[in-house]
Parts: C-alpha cells; sequence; structure tokens
C-alpha cells in the first residue's frame, strides 16, 4: 500500500518538534503568537458575582457622588455670613427653624438670615445654607435658638454635589480588576451589573494507569493525584474557571474521547503526565488528531520542566504539564499563566523580587535554564536563600518555598555565596519566627506544635548535622539540631562546637540497623555480626545515608573501608531509608528506633546517640527562642517524646 507523500511529511515534521527542545522564551512565544490576538470573550454579570473579573468596557459615572450638597457633620445648618463675626466673647444667636434634617430626609425650609436648620451627618443642605457647624461649637439658647461662638467659612463641613465622582467622570477603565474597593465606587452611582471577562473554562485531566483520587485505597506501586487538584486550584486563581475530570488511565482510545470532549465543552485543556516521549505517554500523539495547528513546542529548555508540551486545536489552547508536581507547577505558574491570564482579561502577573545570598554550591545542567525554589531565611546580612533540594517530585517543594531563583542556560553552577534575584510567589517576604537548620528527626514535630498551635511561624531545613553546624555559624538560624560523635573524646556534639554557639541538650534515640522481619541474615544477630554478615553476601544490598548526617558518620565507622552495594544510594532522612528496605529495594540500613517500628521493620540497636541544639548564642533572647526551649523543657513535649520512643535528655 502506498503513503501519502504529505502525510509523510507532515509526520516527519511532527516528530521534529516532539525533539526539539525550544528555550523557554521561544516555547512561549511560539505558543502566544498561536493564539492573539482574539477578542476576549464577555458576559454581564451582577456586582456580587464579578469580584475579582476584569471590566471589558470603561465605566462613565452617570451620576454625581455625592447627589447633592450634604452635611459632613452631626449640627446645624447655617449661612456663613451670619457668623462672620462671632468668638468666644461675641456669640451669635440663631433661631432654629421647624425641621430637622436626617439622611434620606428632603428639606422643605429654607435656611433664612439669623436662622440654622438642625442636620445629622450625610444630611442635605437644605436652601440658602452654604455650611455647617459642629454641635459641639454651639449652646442651647431656650428651645428654639442657639449661640454659636465659633466664626464659620463658606463650604465649611460640606461636600458638594460631585465633589467625590462626577457624573460622566472616567469612573473605571477596560481592563480593572473588581476588587472591594471598585464595587463601592460602582454601587454608589447606582450601577447594579457590568460587562466583564467571561473566566475561562480550563478541563483539568491527570493521566496515568498509576493515579487514585484521594480517599481511594493506595494498591501497590500507585500515588494519590495530587497534580489535579493543585492545577484545578491554580487555575481559578488566575482567572479561570476549573472543571476536574478526573485520572485517565494509559488508554488510548478511552483518553482521546476524554480529551475531544473537553475541548468541545470548554475554552482550554489542561493535562497532566504523558509528556517524555515514553511507550506509555499517549496524550501528545492524540494532540495531533484534535485539531490544527497541533502541538507548537514539546520539550522546553527548562529545569523543572523540560516535558512540557504546548499546542492549539483549532484555536483552542492544550497544554501537557509533566507529571511530577514541582514540574508541573512550576511549568505552570510560569509557562501558562500568563496565557491563561490575557485569555481571562486580566493584567500581567507582577511578581515581587528580593536580593538573597545562597550559602551553598547549587550544580545546574548546561544548556537548560534552571528554577531552583528556595525557602528565605534572615541572617545578620541579610536574607539567606536555602534551596529545597526535593526533587522536581517533591509536593513540598513548590507549597513550602518562599520563591525562586534563575540559573542560566550557560551556567553549570552557582557558586556558594552568590547575591541572587529571588523572585517571590507572594506578595511579601514571609520571615519565619524560628529558624532550625540540620540534622533531621521527626521528634522536632512534637516540640515545634506548641509553637504553631501559639501562632508562631518555624521553618526547619534539613542539611544534616555538618550543614546545620555550618549555619549556624554563618548566623543563618536559631538552632542546628547536631547528633556527631567524636572518636576522640567519645562524646556527641559538645567538640563541635565553636565560639557564639552553646549546646542545648535534646532527646535521646536509638540508632541502629533495620531489616525486614525474617531475614535470616539479621535475625537474632547484634549491630556488628549483622553488618559482618551483610558484608560478605554480594546479594544484599544496603542503603545508606547523606553526607553530612550524623547517621552517614556512624554507618561509615561502622562500616570501616568498605564500600557495599548500595553504599552510594544516599536519602536525606531516616523515613527514606526505612521505606527502602520495607519496598524491598534495599536490605538493610541505619535509622531510628521509632521510624523502623512505626514502618514494621526489624531492628537492631546499635548505640544511643544524642540529638542535641546548638543554639547561636546572638539570638538566645528572642521572644521564638525563648518559646522554643520553654516548649522543649515542657511536661507536655517529654511526654509526648517519651510516646514516640525517644528519651528527653
Amino acid at each position: 500500500m502506498s503513503t501519502n507523500p504529505q502525510s509523510q511529511i507532515r509526520s516527519a515534521l511532527e516528530q521534529e518538534q516532539f525533539l526539539k527542545i525550544l528555550s523557554r522564551e521561544e516555547a512561549l512565544a511560539r505558543f502566544e503568537a498561536a493564539l492573539f490576538p482574539r477578542a476576549v470573550p464577555s458576559e454581564m454579570r451582577k456586582l456580587g458575582d464579578a469580584l475579582g473579573m476584569a471590566l471589558v468596557v470603561d465605566i462613565t459615572a452617570p451620576i454625581d457622588v455625592p447627589p447633592f450638597d450634604r452635611s459632613n457633620v452631626d449640627g446645624f445648618a447655617v449661612r456663613s455670613a451670619d457668623l462672620a463675626a462671632a468668638g468666644e466673647g461675641t456669640p451669635r444667636r440663631l433661631t432654629l427653624n421647624g425641621e430637622t434634617i436626617h439622611c434620606g430626609t428632603a428639606p422643605t425650609l429654607q435656611v433664612a438670615a439669623g436662622t440654622a436648620t438642625p442636620i445629622a451627618t450625610g444630611g442635605p443642605l437644605p436652601r440658602g445654607a452654604d455650611a455647617a457647624v459642629m454641635v459641639e461649637h454651639t449652646q442651647p439658647a431656650g428651645l428654639d435658638a442657639i449661640d454659636v461662638r465659633r466664626a464659620v467659612s463658606p463650604g465649611q463641613f460640606v461636600s458638594y454635589a460631585g465633589s467625590d465622582i462626577a457624573r460622566g467622570e472616567a469612573l473605571l477603565r477596560a481592563g480593572t480588576i473588581i476588587g472591594s474597593r471598585e464595587i463601592g465606587m460602582l454601587a454608589a452611582c447606582g450601577i447594579a451589573e457590568v460587562i466583564v471577562a467571561r473566566r475561562p473554562r480550563v478541563a483539568v485531566i491527570s493521566t496515568g494507569d498509576e493515579l487514585v483520587q484521594p480517599g481511594g485505597a493506595l494498591p501497590p506501586a500507585a500515588i494519590y493525584d495530587t497534580n489535579g487538584a493543585i492545577v484545578a486550584a491554580a487555575i481559578d486563581e488566575n482567572g479561570g474557571e476549573a472543571v476536574f475530570l478526573g485520572a485517565i488511565p494509559d488508554d488510548e482510545a478511552k483518553l482521546e474521547s476524554a480529551m475531544r470532549s473537553a475541548l468541545a465543552e470548554s475554552d482550554m485543556l489542561v493535562l497532566s503526565g504523558g509528556t517524555s516521549k515514553g511507550a506509555g505517554d499517549l496524550s501528545h500523539r492524540i494532540i495531533g488528531r484534535l485539531g490544527e495547528p497541533g502541538i507548537i513546542a514539546h520539550g522546553v529548555a527548562l529545569k523543572p520542566g523540560k516535558p512540557l508540551c504546548l499546542a492549539v486545536c483549532d484555536g483552542k489552547p492544550v497544554v501537557i504539564l509533566p507529571g511530577f508536581p514541582t514540574s508541573a507547577m512550576f511549568t505552570f505558574h510560569d509557562m501558562i499563566v500568563p496565557v491563561l491570564r490575557k485569555l481571562a482579561g486580566l493584567p500581567p502577573r507582577s511578581d515581587a523580587k528580593v536580593s538573597a545570598t545562597v550559602p551553598v554550591r547549587i550544580a545546574s545542567e548546561l544548556g537548560r535554564t534552571e528554577f531552583v525554589m528556595v525557602s528565605l531565611v534572615e541572617s545578620r546580612d541579610g536574607l539567606i536563600a536555602y534551596p529545597s533540594g526535593k526533587g522536581s517530585g517533591a509536593i513540598t517543594s513548590f507549597a513550602q518555598a518562599d520563591g525562586f531563583l534563575r540559573i542560566d542556560a550557560l551556567a553549570d553552577q552557582m557558586p556558594a555565596g552568590t547575591e541572587a534575584e529571588v523572585t517571590l510567589f507572594t506578595p511579601h517576604v514571609r520571615v519565619p519566627d524560628l529558624v532550625i537548620v540540620g540534622s533531621h528527626c521527626t521528634g522536632l514535630d512534637l516540640v515545634t506544635a506548641q509553637l504553631a498551635h501559639a501562632g508562631l511561624t518555624l521553618r526547619s531545613i534539613a542539611v544534616g548535622s555538618l550543614g546545620g553546624l555550618a549555619a549556624a555559624k554563618r548566623g543563618e538560624c536559631d538552632f542546628a539540631p547536631i547528633h556527631l560523635f567524636d572518636d576522640k573524646s567519645e562524646t556527641y556534639n559538645s567538640p563541635y562546637l565553636v565560639e557564639g554557639l552553646e549546646l542545648v541538650p535534646g532527646w535521646r534515640r536509638m540508632q541502629g540497623i533495620v531489616f525486614r522481619k525474617g531475614d535470616s541474615r539479621f535475625e537474632g544477630l547484634g549491630a556488628n555480626e549483622a553488618v559482618a554478615a551483610a558484608l560478605v553476601d554480594p546479594a544484599c544490598i544496603m542503603v545508606n545515608r547523606n553526607q553530612g548526617a550524623g547517621t552517614r558518620i556512624l554507618i561509615d565507622r561502622l562500616l570501616g573501608g568498605a564500600r557495599p552495594e548500595g553504599y552510594w544510594n544516599q536519602p536525606r532522612s531516616h523515613n527514606a531509608v526505612a521505606a527502602a528496605v520495607a519496598q524491598h529495594r534495599a536490605d538493610w540500613g541505619m535509622t531510628i528506633a521509632p521510624v523502623a517500628h512505626a514502618a514494621g521493620l526489624g531492628f537492631i540497636p546499635l548505640a544511643e546517640e544524642h540529638y542535641d541544639f546548638a543554639l547561636v548564642s546572638a539570638r538566645k533572647d528572642r521572644p521564638a527562642v525563648r518559646a522554643f526551649l520553654d516548649a522543649l523543657g515542657s511536661n507536655e513535649a517529654r511526654a509526648a517524646l517519651e510516646r514516640a520512643g525517644f528519651r528527653p535528655a
């Protein structure tokens, strides 16, 4: 059977699009060029339903605001000429007219010479009056007169018609975002409805056989679908109306049907997953059948976010985000939000930026612009930006970060000490009350719970004991949790302190070998014997800890110079070690007893280590530091630590 030459050419062009990596700027320019210019769909909305939406047309004031001259005070409407000579020694007596003007009351009597009319704040000024005098500046003179001992000038305490808003004045311009203040202005002019940009209806689909919706049971190798909820919320935050259609398995027919239906009923389609050009990644292949021009860019020189796919199908944008949550959310905010806001008639997002010092070297990949999530802390020399270091699959990277910094595509690193520009995720820097940088321990949450309940904000950054000590020496934190054993003195932590740091005892925790219950290579043995048995078995795989961790130092002492299989697998937490063993990716490792027991694993005690805190002396009088010390010594925290398997110092 012969093949259509045009089909071959088109197929080749499409494959070239899949394989060509574009710069961020070029990919975004191509995407916007395929979508804009276009008219922004509009709709009429009542004021109460227009909050957060953008006006499509200019609005002029149909009336004066206020619509009449009105008094700004409770007092009396007067003629200023009658009181020109009034003073403390020369009071002027005015006869009261037979009416009182309240808000909503139209005056009927003229203020003639030598008279005054009682008036409430907001009441319309009667004929003949040109000023108001406060009641506090008058004295009653019988039942029908007052004495005024202060001169007034024309217009005193009077708001004239149109002094706030004049009839025919441009009230709000097209593109203005309707907030509470704008609603107040419109309501003051009697405007009940406005023409606003219609929120684009955005369909959201998650893809993958491994996805389970939150609330469902989680089978082996499955994960909960986080992207669907996150992306839908981000769409609503940026002017869209998200419609989440659930997760579709990697079935081409089912996925294509869902995508066609979503495009038919929506203005835009956003998928997550299915962009990496693997055998199970179907979305980008389906796009070619959904409309012209199809894929605009598939592959962007971004980290995270390289697999991003941008397409336009018969005028409707289609976006396939990477599956990893941080990659998905970063690329959405960086690449998709500008387009979504244009579709919603909203102005570009204005990002606040600050300057901060990067305390550690950040390796990067040549040829890709890298965006690194960072957490900000305050030091004596200014803001410090700590990279999250959790990877593109980490949900908390985006949620807990304060912003991001950019590493140029031509750089292979950002050296320690670099002064970098940080783009914030929020309008202002959220500097925490208490900063803890150092070793990870599940017991820390038990102590800091009291601080959180008291309204204090805490930032805990896990960089290992040695990394925490370095941060404390630089004055970048309040406390550095450490558990470092010194061979010479055979003591924990104290030998590692320098001037400006002092030790605060924390708790004791049992470190030991973790393994799957029933493994004969470890059951019934002591720690040294178990490790010796593991070292002679080439099929026995270990899981290590990251460099700089106190646990890593303990492991290296135990191994001597041996480097068994799995030695270079170096997760950053005790929980990750237990998970690797429980999931059969490793056979043994070192963690703390509470984590091992929580995971249902076997545990061989090795040594009770001291988990203490290096306190930066210069920061010890800060309220949050005092609060932490109080919480650490409280009966509540000590009891919680004991229940979790720790021994308070």
